[in-house]
């Protein structure tokens, strides 16, 4: 269960627990629990963001209550909804969930409440997907673009450079289009926290809107929000100053990156580090560090924990949390991980969808006693 702080001395910022885990890393592997500013996790695997595609108007239903839960109940300690979209636009396909809306609010507390009853600790990840919106769900004609005739929205983006050649320029947003949706984060942050989530995550990564300001390969602005590294990161650094000031002083901020784009000329990782710093100045506890997404031709060399070297690098030089995820699919795996000091937590996606009680089986790989439910463990522990 997730223990909340009221008094902010006892809370545990960035530094410390990076302090801790330092001074005692024989001691720490994956099921070791680790405090984020006022929130405990009861180990460090995560259910990372995977998007479901199948909400209606961005309202969350009993699927989503049954695919989040059961995550929960198998014994995560961190479980993320889908990619949650900030706007009616921001939305990568009709299927998305989100939370543009008070209306939308009911549904993702029901989810949040049931997992805080099997003793996880809620996340919501916050997105736009900017250049990459508009689209058929991903089993549907491989997620092309949909038209406007055809039930489409407009799209927006820092430039207008399409993310498929054969895709529509998207709209390049004035300062009035990027006031908007920055309002429009802080308005879905504080309807997530109406709802009772106990994490917040802005999703800066995977080409959708917040990345594509961070690229050079898809901003070709030339005002402040263009050009050199400090501009372009300029909307991503404002809007996590502004949400770090509406958000309860004991609720964890992480941001999830592209920490490279694969490709030359891109986003790399040495600009990863320098934003890195920047987010940490403005108060966010845990970097959860992906990759890619920003073109569709990148060459990307995937393979079982392709990405853990982003997330040990912006670790070490940054002196902040990070999160691993890719290919992450076996407990010894994840649990190299922490034992390593490469990340303070493993984000698992799929993973997850093959087996929603990882965590349970990670108890039993790491010779820890399962923490099974209680109607379930009477049942499984059983000898006859």
């Amino acid at each position: 269960m997730s223990k909340i702080s009221s008094d902010e001395e006892t809370t545990c910022p960035t530094m410390s627990c990076l302090a801790d885990h330092d001074r005692n890393a024989p001691e720490i592997d994956l099921l070791t629990p680790l405090t984020i500013r006022g929130v405990t996790l009861r180990n460090r695997i995560v259910v990372s963001p995977m998007c479901q595609y199948i909400a209606n108007d961005g309202f969350a239903d009993e699927w989503h209550l049954v695919h989040l839960g059961s995550r929960a109940v198998g014994g995560a300690a961190l479980v993320f909804t889908e990619a949650t979209a900030v706007t009616a636009q921001g939305r990568i396909s009709p299927g998305d969930l989100g939370l543009w809306k008070d209306e939308q609010i009911e549904p993702l507390k029901r989810i949040a409440d049931f997992l805080h009853r099997m003793g996880a600790v809620s996340g919501i990840q916050l997105a736009h997907a900017g250049r990459k919106a508009s689209c058929l769900q991903p089993w549907l004609e491989r997620g092309r673009f949909i038209k406007p005739a055809e039930g489409g929205w407009p799209i927006v983006a820092p430039s207008a450079i399409p993310f498929y050649e054969t895709n529509p320029a998207p709209e390049e947003l004035d300062q009035d289009g990027i006031n908007e949706i920055m309002e429009a984060f802080i308005a879905a942050a504080k309807r997530a926290i109406k709802a009772g989530f106990k994490v917040i995550e802005v999703h800066s990564a995977h080409g959708y809107l917040l990345h594509s300001f961070l690229s050079p390969i898809s901003n070709k602005r030339t005002d402040k929000y263009g050009g050199s590294l400090e501009n372009r990161a300029r909307l991503l650094v404002d809007l996590v100053h502004k949400l770090r000031d509406v958000m309860p002083h004991e609720m964890p901020l992480f941001v999830r990156i592209s920490a490279t784009d694969w490709v030359d000329g891109g986003w790399d990782i040495e600009q990863s580090v320098q934003l890195a710093h920047w987010l940490k100045d403005a108060k966010v506890d845990l970097i959860d560090a992906s990759s890619g997404g920003t073109v569709p031709h990148a060459s990307i060399p995937v393979g079982p924990g392709y990405q853990i070297q982003f997330a040990r690098r912006i670790r070490k030089e940054c002196s902040i949390m990070t999160g691993a995820v890719g290919l992450i699919t076996e407990p010894a795996q994840a649990n190299d991980v922490i034992i390593s000091g490469s990340a303070d937590l493993v984000f698992i996606a799929r993973e997850m969808l093959r087996d929603p009680y990882f965590a349970l089986h990670a108890e039993r790989a790491l010779n820890q006693d399962q923490s099974w439910p209680l109607s379930y463990g009477y049942a499984v522990t059983r000898r006859k």
